[in-house]
């Protein structure tokens, strides 16, 4: 019975902390957000050492931080921080994309082409939850192909550390449409064997969300207000 209610408090911080994670990327929590324990228990009806311990688990991850006299904050990072962290994103990403094996195998495509039907009917419905769940779990199941455990773990990793740069651009209709395409370009490009295409599409993929944080962020220190 101990053994049964751990585990059924270890997956209640999961599926909190996958909750947060999914506000923070949408911008329903925005950078420096403070996360109140008493505000987020009351909100999500769960007690304050779910809370705890799921803020604790996003701060691992890069998502959340702690600051004095305030208590934990979503993390906001500074435009140089993002500019470092895409960097190794655009390199670990592309060296996974030119390590999948091609031609590529039949499986590894019908299971995108099922996860990229989740993510073209999220996004044709408005439905940016959904459509962020699937496109992790494209990206997810893309990455793991090249055969690299340890190299698609550091992909994960560097790309919950900016999930909160995301916050302007995962809810946004026109940035889901061009994701959804490029999604689409990608399962092509793996048809067709296009190893150069895919990787070019796999660098272009992460610049918009990029862009878009770094001008908010330097427009705000430039008005003072950062």
């Amino acid at each position: 019975m101990e053994a049964a209610a751990k585990q059924q408090t270890t997956d209640r911080v999961r599926a909190i902390a996958a909750t947060l994670e999914e506000e923070i990327v949408l911008g329903w929590l925005l950078p420096r957000e403070r996360l109140v324990e008493e505000e987020l228990a009351a909100r999500l009806e769960v007690k304050r050492h779910v809370i705890r311990e799921a803020l604790s688990e996003l701060e691992r991850l890069g998502l959340v931080e702690r600051v004095p006299n305030r208590g934990a904050v979503v993390k906001s990072l500074a435009p140089d921080d993002v500019r470092q962290i895409y960097a190794v994103r655009e390199a670990l990403e592309t060296l996974a994309a030119a390590e999948i094996p091609l031609p590529v195998d039949a499986g590894l495509l019908a299971a995108l082409e099922a996860v990229q039907a989740r993510h073209s009917a999220a996004v044709a419905s408005g439905d940016a939850r959904a459509a962020f769940r699937a496109n992790m779990v494209f990206h997810e199941t893309l990455f793991a192909a090249c055969g690299n455990p340890h190299l698609a773990e550091l992909i994960a990793a560097m790309a919950h550390k900016v999930h909160g740069v995301r916050s302007m651009t995962a809810a946004s209709p026109e940035h889901l449409a061009r994701a959804r395409d490029e999604h689409v370009a990608m399962i092509a490009a793996l048809a067709g064997g296009d190893r150069a295409g895919l990787v070019d599409l796999c660098r272009r993929h992460l610049t918009p969300s990029r862009d878009v944080y770094i001008a908010a962020a330097e427009s705000r220190l430039k008005s003072g207000r950062g």
